[in-house]
């Protein structure tokens, strides 16, 4: 049996202990999570924390040394961040904003590595060193715009999404600038050996994640939806994101860029949504230790050496970012507050550039020390992009103004769902034929992956998930849908879905099948509008049939069944409400015997 190495687990532990801290902390005041990331990298990194723990040797459980390590790992969030981005765009949306994509952010680019190596130039680097410094610094930090963006709540906006299309050209430019590193570099072979070395395997990894992704994914996943377990479906989820982004990487891509082309695949399956919540909690531990990695690599000892040098660089960067997206805003003839918005999110630096620095320095196109210094100074100005993004939405705030529906907004297909049917089997077929009837535009969710796929065929809009689980709902549209009708014959599930959404809800209609009479009282409790029970309305219904049947005129039958059915309504709602009292009165007095039988503290 080997030995135990506690030190093996140093940096999980130190990292899921920042995560506890940091995000609530930095939540209740009312500050992006991503600066109290940065901040703890900074703090406990080798250059911090670890430097002291050199001197001080009870401080070295509690220091990052070892940032290598957590590298590869950080290097992840990047991927699902990339994957989740996919997921909420498609071909289709993607071709609607592709006038952003390729005209706004070539402009941004191009317009910005020119201006960038203009300035290296005459600082005095080589043309080939200040071409490559540049394009590198000329990249934003999609990492980190995108979830300042959704922390102030701007990404569906039309500055977000001017943002957002930027950032996407961005990203698909990692790919030909890691190209013309490799052509830069090369001392023999000429252009010819690069496209053979690098452009053909790329190539060919994108186009097998294209085309195997059509073929492929969705048979597995209607495969692992058949199987209705949590487990598999989440193991899924991994394969394919990790699985694509590693075929890429192989390639000679960025493995970001292979999890971006497969969430775009998936984007319009039936298991969206489903994906979506899965992956959810995986992209924000890994965003938050790449970000720790971010703040870690920030060496100390070369800003407290020159920090005019470093923070000079930091600040030309971003002023000289900022001047040249402005400008590209105002030849696109975005709104002047669009523009400034927008430049200053994209001003600072991003991660992407430490991946082409690095490699221009391995290949010798760059110089060592401009490298480093590049670096570092990129580092920094990654920092500010939280503060930005607090300034952008003050100045949107000062702005404000109704703002064209020019674009899709990610993460939406479309106009909201006025209702969200919970259960797509008899009688959610029913309800949705009556809601198509009166023009009212539904989304349905079932667990049966043979029926789902048989209706989205169809071209019903439906998708296969597990409705009860927190945040599944919220992803087709709850927070803007007026009706949510529950219609599954699992009497717990229903009671989960109807309870959390009156919690986070509480004007939305809820409308619920329920079982029997005693189904209904529960339901009641729980807050629905209205709960039909099976066995009520089946009697009803009968004796609908019977008296029309014998001759009684339908309008005065109706007229009984419509009066029946509203006394127990009232019926029902009453006895609700004292089940609830009694179900508060009972939890109240086992809280009460709990606290009894809790030792007392010796201070009391």
């Amino acid at each position: 049996m080997g030995t135990f190495a506690p030190e093996q687990y140093k940096e999980t532990l130190i990292f899921l202990a920042t995560a506890g801290v940091v995000v609530p902390l930095f939540r209740r005041l009312k500050f992006s999570p991503v600066l109290g990331f940065l901040g703890a990298g900074v703090l406990l990194g080798p250059y911090g924390l670890g430097a002291l723990a050199r001197q001080i040797g009870w401080l070295a459980p509690f220091a990052l040394d070892n940032v290598e390590q957590i590298a590869p790992v950080a290097e992840f969030g990047i991927v699902f961040l990339l994957f989740m981005i996919g997921l909420e765009l498609s071909w289709q949306r993607l071709a609607i904003i592709g006038r952003l994509v390729f005209g706004l952010g070539a402009l941004q680019v191009f317009g910005s590595a020119a201006a960038l190596g203009a300035v290296a130039l005459i600082l005095g680097e080589p043309p080939t060193s200040a071409a490559e410094l540049g394009f590198a610094l000329a990249l934003s930090s999609t990492a980190i715009v995108i979830p300042v963006l959704a922390e102030t709540k701007r990404l569906g906006t039309t500055a977000g999404r001017t943002i957002f299309a930027v950032l996407l050209f961005q990203d698909l430019m990692v790919a030909p600038l890691l190209f013309m590193v490799a052509m830069l570099g090369m001392r023999g072979g000429g252009l010819g050996m690069a496209v053979v070395s690098f452009l053909v395997p790329a190539l060919t990894g994108l186009s097998v994640v294209v085309l195997g992704g059509r073929l492929v994914m969705r048979p597995l996943f209607r495969h692992v939806a058949a199987a209705g377990s949590t487990e598999f479906f989440m193991a899924a989820c991994l394969l394919v994101v990790i699985g694509t982004g590693v075929l890429t990487a192989a390639s000679g891509l960025s493995m970001g860029l292979g999890a971006f082309v497969a969430g775009i695949l998936l984007a319009e399956t039936e298991y969206r949504r489903e994906i979506e919540v899965t992956i959810e909690p995986f992209k924000g531990l890994l965003l938050g230790l790449f970000f720790v990695s971010i703040g870690a690599s920030l060496d100390l000892s070369h800003i407290l050496s020159a920090p005019l040098m470093a923070f000079g660089l930091a600040l030309g960067i971003i002023f000289v970012k900022f001047c040249v997206n402005w400008l590209a805003g105002w030849i696109a003839r975005l709104p002047v507050r669009v523009s400034t918005e927008a430049a200053l999110m994209l001003a600072p630096g991003g991660e992407f550039a430490f991946v082409i620095i690095t490699a221009a320095v391995s290949a010798k196109a760059v110089p060592a020390d401009a490298g480093a210094e590049a670096m570092i100074a990129v580092t920094l100005s990654m920092f500010a992009v939280p503060f930005l993004g607090a300034l952008a939405k003050r100045l949107a705030r000062r702005a404000a103004a109704p703002e064209p529906a020019t674009l899709v907004e990610p993460g939406v297909d479309g106009p909201a769902p006025d209702a969200i049917i919970v259960g797509f089997g008899r009688v959610g077929q029913l309800v949705g034929d009556m809601l198509y009837t009166h023009a009212i535009r539904y989304v349905a969710v079932d667990t049966d992956a043979a029926l789902v796929t048989r209706f989205r065929g169809e071209g019903r809009d439906i998708y296969w998930g597990n409705a009860s689980r927190p945040g599944f709902l919220t992803r087709c549209g709850l927070a803007k849908a007026k009706a949510l009708i529950v219609t599954m014959n699992k009497p717990a599930d229903a009671e989960d879905i109807v309870r959390d959404a009156r919690a986070g809800h509480p004007d939305l209609i809820i409308v619920a099948r329920a079982r029997d009479a005693h189904h209904a009282t529960l339901l009641y409790g729980l807050g629905v509008s209205d709960a039909v029970p099976e066995t009520i309305e089946a009697s009803l219904q009968l004796s609908e049939a019977v008296l029309v049947d014998m001759g009684i005129p339908m309008g005065k039958v109706i007229a009984s069944i419509h009066e029946k059915r509203d006394e127990f309504r009232k019926i029902l709602q009453p006895i609700a409400g004292r089940a609830e009292a009694r179900r508060a009165i009972k939890m109240s007095l086992r809280m009460k015997e709990m606290n009894k039988r809790q030792p007392k503290s010796k201070t009391e």
